[in-house]
């Protein structure tokens, strides 16, 4: 009987089998772009061009000249790294010359040992790119995109208020005013009449305190308490600039909200509310005070076929 290979030997022997000249190329029409803040590195298959690898700037004019001269080769795919923000200008351009584009997750790129250049980095991209072995990542419609970025820029806004509130109870504090002890929401309605009427002048407590809403647990010799402070006018100026940054911020966030139900409307109609009605908010899911007037998560039409055009606004 012939005595049987171990299985390390056997496994080894089938790797010293494979012939890696038999890859297949599922990309061969390729281009790999080493995308950087200042500068492009491009590099494409060496029998189209003399000049393989060649490197742009980033101003608009030097990426569509990147375009025209990957399309003169005839490039049909081009595969680049998702890097910061720097990638999202490339991205378009080369779209827009009707270039197939792979933007890929950097993690992905990096079995190449040593540290490579620039010039290594985008020819490293074109060999993986070549024989497809790349993902390429999501990438929404530009309805999507555009809903994304004035989302994104809301959710900064909301933020930076949150901060704008947080600096006035510091200076409130500062003075001793402790206003945050008593109400359990500065920016609230209560809050913010007793913080503009210190603003305009008033001292007295008693007189602050009854600008409270009833529906205030604290008593009100509690608030009034409160409102005894060391009234310093260097302490006062900041209050007012910080007071007149949040009601900018209050008002920008409103823009935002317009700008996104302007455009969540102009998409048309998504669901019949007649034939898919969306039903009573779940219990315990209470809504946001941070969340649009009209809430634009998702803006859901009635076709036109109807007869009326009504949005239903839906947290």
């Amino acid at each position: 009987m012939k005595s049987k290979k171990p299985a390390g030997k056997r496994k080894r022997s089938a790797q010293r089998k494979v012939d890696w000249k038999a890859l297949e190329m599922v990309h061969p029409d390729a281009a790999g772009i080493d995308v950087g803040g200042s500068e492009h590195w491009v590099a494409i298959s060496p029998d189209r061009d003399p000049e393989p690898v060649r490197s742009f700037r980033c101003f608009t004019a030097d990426l569509r000249e990147m375009a025209r001269w990957l399309v003169e080769k005839g490039v049909r795919s081009v595969a680049m790294q998702s890097t910061g923000v720097y990638w999202m200008p490339v991205f378009e351009v080369l779209e827009q010359h009707g270039l197939e584009v792979f933007l890929v997750n950097a993690r992905h790129t990096k079995n190449l040992p040593g540290r490579k250049s620039d010039v290594e980095e985008c020819q490293w991209l074109l060999k993986l790119h070549t024989f497809g072995l790349l993902n390429n990542s999501f990438q929404p419609t530009d309805e999507i995109r555009t809903a994304r970025a004035l989302w994104r820029q809301r959710g900064n806004l909301v933020a930076e208020a949150s901060t704008t509130i947080q600096r006035m109870q510091k200076v409130l504090t500062e003075m001793n005013v402790q206003l945050s002890s008593v109400l359990s929401d500065l920016s609230g309605v209560s809050g913010m009449n007793i913080i503009q009427a210190i603003l305009e002048g008033e001292r007295d407590p008693w007189q602050l305190a009854a600008l409270v809403e009833s529906g205030v647990k604290a008593t009100p010799e509690d608030i009034a308490k409160s409102l005894e402070g060391n009234w310093r006018e260097e302490l006062l100026f900041v209050l007012r600039q910080h007071v007149e940054l949040y009601r900018i911020y209050q008002k920008k966030i409103d823009d935002c909200d317009v700008q996104l139900r302007k455009h969540l409307e102009s998409l048309g109609a998504k669901v019949d509310l007649e034939t898919q009605p969306i039903g009573p908010r779940p219990k315990g899911k209470n809504k946001s005070r941070n969340a649009p007037a009209s809430c634009a998560r998702s803006c859901i039409a009635l076709p036109a076929s109807t007869g009326r055009r009504s949005t239903a606004w839906m947290c």
